[in-house]
């Protein structure tokens, strides 16, 4: 009797686990579907093609001036959400789904939404940053709650990410030189830092056309330093007129020295505790779909095209195993993303993080 117990018992085992992954195969995309429209699951609906780009539209305001404009970036969305579908796959602790981007072809976003240029480089005034101890790091670190980090901000459609990086990083350095969170001028190093690098023919810091955080920290050593935002406003362009309106009497935080740090990940975070923000480098391709979770794909680029700024580490509970993760801010303001930050996890110099890394 207890022999055929068990066996019913494995049997039922069976039958759900087959029914599970039955339901899994039947409805995988429709739970991308829910989550991708409105991020829960509370719609069952498996909706048209047309209605989640009417959805799409509605969020975040599109506006097409003709019926041919229209149907291009219908299938352009089609293809985006298929991409998110296939980045959900590939990448588990993370939700992707539809963002203000699935309208853009990848060239489009490569070249509106990005901007790092793609080299390495070791600019004149740069130390190495030296080894540090650590023995004694905290678990977690954040300094968005020690008042170093200024609020999301929008680089638009620029490819001026470089300049997001840099000011992020010198923010919170002055914050922690003076006691004051001052928010820094993008549009001075878009405007004016025109810097190249003499070891890398034709690698310039080139306003909206991309640049490297370590030329314009360079930059930014020579001129003497950046005004706040609100004298120098973002525009999100590169003035036609090509005039640069730095007043270096209003210059209000300065670079004194700038190092670039390990790729070591306990070095990253040493220097993060004990120097501020960091600018780092990485590579996007899975954030054009990314809603949230802690990005970890199984498969990323170490091709470096965007610049970010590290904030902080922590753990990422699951039910698998915790995750731990870097806390980053981007620059495509609070709509993406987690309130326009996200989470790359920890441990694997994932999609090139660590590869270029730099302090001030």
């Amino acid at each position: 009797m207890d022999h055929l117990k068990v066996i019913s018992s494995i049997y039922l085992l069976l039958l759900v686990f087959v029914s599970v992954s039955v339901c899994e195969k039947q409805h995988g995309d429709d739970i991308m579907i829910r989550q991708v429209v409105n991020g829960s699951e509370s719609e069952p609906k498996v909706m048209s093609w047309e209605d989640h780009f009417t959805l799409f539209k509605r969020r975040y305001g599109k506006v097409y001036n003709s019926h041919e404009e229209h149907q291009h970036r219908f299938w352009i969305f089609r293809s985006n959400f298929m991409r998110a579908t296939r980045h959900q796959r590939m990448d588990p602790f993370a939700r992707h789904g539809v963002t203000q981007f699935s309208d853009l072809t990848h060239s489009e976003f490569r070249r509106k939404h990005l901007g790092v240029k793609g080299a390495y480089t070791f600019s004149q005034h740069a130390e190495q940053a030296p080894i540090l101890d650590t023995k004694n790091l905290p678990g977690d670190f954040d300094w968005r709650d020690r008042g170093a980090v200024t609020p999301v901000k929008n680089q638009g459609a620029c490819g001026s990410s470089w300049s997001f990086s840099t000011t992020g990083a010198l923010e919170g350095a002055h914050f922690l030189a003076t006691g004051k969170l001052v928010s820094l001028s993008e549009q001075q190093l878009v405007d004016c830092d025109h810097q190249c690098d003499p070891e890398v023919e034709g690698l310039c810091d080139s306003g909206c056309n991309g640049g490297l955080m370590n030329i314009a920290s360079e930059y930014t050593f020579e001129t003497g330093g950046l005004m706040r935002e609100e004298d120098y406003p973002y525009t999100g362009t590169t003035d036609g007129d090509g005039i640069c309106k730095l007043d270096k009497s209003k210059i209000v935080a300065s670079v004194f020295n700038f190092s670039v740090v390990s790729s070591n990940e306990d070095q990253i975070a040493a220097n993060l505790v004990k120097n501020g923000p960091l600018a780092v480098a990485i590579n996007s391709a899975y954030m054009k779909t990314y809603v949230g979770g802690v990005l970890c794909p199984y498969m990323c680029s170490r091709s470096l095209n965007h610049g970010v700024l590290l904030v902080g580490y922590g753990s990422e509970g699951s039910r698998f195993k915790e995750k731990p993760h870097w806390i980053i801010k981007n620059s495509w303001g609070e709509t993406w993303g987690e309130s326009g930050f996200f989470k790359l996890c920890k441990g694997r110099n994932i999609c090139g993080f660590g590869s270029l890394v730099s302090t001030v």
